[in-house]
């Protein structure tokens, strides 16, 4: 009962985050999954990922509604070089220890929270 809580006031809040900021969720869910839920990082992210395809798919469908709010020629060229790119980044994830993926993660939120927070 405990961990059906968690997992609800977690997706609940990758979902509002998500769709508000256009942050993938995982931002929110990577360490609330490795906090709350004692993840190792690896299951974390790749938990993750496979929420995220249901919270961006909802999204999208919610948000092309609004005419004109999705330029779908970007949606095209950027999910083709993302798709590629991840499954490269998916073998290289598999690659690294738990605790490599875990600084890599830690560094990239660190740096764009700062990059964020000063502005351009």
């Amino acid at each position: 009962m405990k961990t059906l809580a968690i997992c609800i006031i977690i997706g609940i809040s990758a979902g509002l985050l998500g769709a508000l900021c256009g942050v993938g969720g995982g931002i929110v869910m990577v360490p609330a999954f490795v906090a709350a839920l004692g993840f190792e990082q690896k299951k974390a992210v790749a938990t993750s990922l496979a929420v995220i395809v249901v919270i961006a798919a909802i999204a999208t469908l919610n948000n092309s509604r609004q005419p004109g709010l999705i330029d779908w020629k970007v949606v095209v060229l950027a999910a083709t070089a993302a798709a590629l790119a991840a499954w490269f980044g998916t073998d290289l994830m598999l690659k690294l220890s738990n605790q490599h993926l875990t600084r890599i993660f830690g560094v990239v939120l660190l740096v764009f929270g700062v990059k964020m927070l000063i502005g351009k």
